[in-house]
C-alpha cells in the first residue's frame, strides 16, 4: 500500500465490533469507511459515532465486493467467523478476526490454509492478550525474568453470566470455553512463549443454561430459548506440553462462586498473578511481593490491537497473532471438549 494512505476498513458485527470498530478509526493511519450487519438500527446508531460517510451492508458478500475496502473486521458470532473471513480473503482484503477463530477445528484450519496461501495479512483480535497487563508478563517471560516456567493456571469465571442476546452463543459451535475460556487460554499461552500442545484432558457440561437460569442480564430466559441451549456453560482441563510445562484451564458462564479473571504463573524464579497483576520473588529466605500498577485493559487493549493491526498492511508483514495462532488454540479448546465427550485424554496433533 502507497505510503501515506490509510488503511480502509470495513466492520462485521456491531456488537464486539464497536470496541475494535472505535480503535480502528481512531488510528492515524486507519479509516472505517462500512459497516455490515443483518440490523440496520445498529449501524445507523454506531455510525454516530464514527467520522465520515459511511457505507451500511447487511450482505457481507456484497460488502466484500466493494474496491474501496482494503481490510476486514469480522466480529459475528463464531459460527459465521470463518464464512465472512474466506469471503474477504478470496476478495484480497486484509482481515483481523475476533476469538475464537471458528466454531470448529476443521472450520478454523480451512480458514487459515486460505489466509496464509492468499499472502494477505491475518490477525486474530485478542483484548487480553493484547491487553498492559498480560503485554507486560509476556515481556518479563522474554527476558527470563521467571527463569523457567514451568506451570500455569487460567480461569475465567462467572457467577451468572451466560449471554443469549445472541442464539448463536448458546447453539453449537458457542459456549463458555469458546466465549471466555479462550481468552485466558490465549493469553497464558502465549505468556509461556507458544509452547507445542501434546495432550489434553478435560470435563465439560451444561448444569444451568438448559434450565434457563443465571443468564446474563436477564437472569433467567423463557423455555424457547432455554431449550436451544447446545453448547457448554463450564469447562475445564489440564493441558501438557511438549516442553513439560502444564497448564490448568477453567471456565465458567455460570457458577456459585464469586466472578474471577485470572492466569497464575511458576517459575524457577519467580511467579505472578495476573489480576491484581503482582510479581513474586524471593531475596535468599525473604518473601518479595511487588505490585505492578498499570493502565486496565479497554481502550489500550483495542488501541493496541489495531495499531499492530494497521501497522502489519502499511508495512506488509505478518502479525504476531496471526489466523495461525487462533487455529492452535481452537485446536486445544476442542481437544478438551472431546476429551470431554469422550471421557478420556486426547492426544493433540499440531500441524507445523
Amino acid at each position: 500500500m502507497p505510503g501515506g494512505k490509510k488503511v480502509r476498513i470495513a466492520i462485521v458485527g456491531m456488537g464486539i465490533g464497536k470496541p475494535n470498530g472505535r480503535a480502528l478509526s481512531g488510528h492515524s493511519k486507519g479509516e472505517v469507511v462500512a459497516l455490515c450487519d443483518l440490523d440496520s438500527d445498529r449501524m445507523t446508531e454506531f455510525a454516530k459515532e464514527l467520522p465520515g460517510d459511511l457505507k451500511f451492508y447487511t450482505d457481507y458478500k456484497a460488502m466484500c465486493r466493494d474496491p474501496e475496502i482494503d481490510a476486514v473486521f469480522v466480529g459475528t458470532p463464531n459460527q459465521w467467523h470463518v464464512p465472512v473471513a474466506l469471503e474477504a480473503i478470496k476478495r484480497d482484503k486484509h482481515v483481523l478476526v475476533t476469538k475464537p477463530l471458528a466454531d470448529s477445528e476443521r472450520a478454523a484450519k480451512r480458514l487459515v490454509k486460505a489466509a496464509e496461501a492468499s499472502g494477505v495479512v491475518n490477525m486474530m483480535s485478542l483484548s487480553t492478550r493484547f491487553g498492559p497487563a498480560c503485554s507486560y508478563l509476556s515481556k518479563l517471560s522474554r527476558e527470563e525474568y521467571f527463569g523457567e516456567l514451568y506451570y500455569a493456571r487460567a480461569r475465567s469465571v462467572r457467577r451468572s453470566g451466560i449471554p443469549a442476546w445472541n442464539l448463536g452463543f448458546i447453539r453449537e459451535g458457542g459456549g463458555a470455553f469458546r466465549d471466555m475460556g479462550v481468552h485466558v487460554l490465549d493469553a497464558a499461552w502465549a505468556i509461556l512463549g507458544f509452547p507445542t500442545p501434546e495432550t489434553v484432558t478435560g470435563v465439560a457440561g451444561a448444569k444451568f443454561g438448559p434450565r434457563g437460569i443465571h443468564y446474563l442480564r436477564t437472569g433467567s430466559v423463557p423455555r424457547s430459548v432455554a431449550r436451544q441451549f447446545k453448547a457448554d456453560d463450564y469447562a475445564g482441563g489440564f493441558i501438557r506440553f511438549e516442553n513439560g510445562i502444564g497448564l490448568q484451564i477453567e471456565s465458567f458462564w455460570a457458577s456459585h462462586q464469586p466472578g474471577e479473571f485470572q492466569i497464575e504463573l511458576f517459575g524457577t524464579d519467580a511467579g505472578a498473578t495476573l489480576s491484581p497483576l503482582t510479581l513474586f520473588r524471593s531475596d535468599g529466605q525473604t518473601p518479595l511481593n511487588t505490585s505492578v500498577d498499570l493502565p486496565r485493559g479497554g481502550e489500550a487493549s483495542w488501541n493496541a490491537i489495531a495499531d499492530h493491526f494497521i501497522t502489519s498492511v502499511l508495512e506488509g508483514k505478518q502479525a504476531s497473532a496471526p489466523l495461525r495462532h487462533g487455529l492452535i488454540v481452537q485446536q486445544m479448546m476442542e481437544g478438551l471438549l472431546k476429551s470431554a465427550n469422550d471421557g478420556k485424554e486426547l492426544r493433540l496433533k499440531i500441524d507445523p
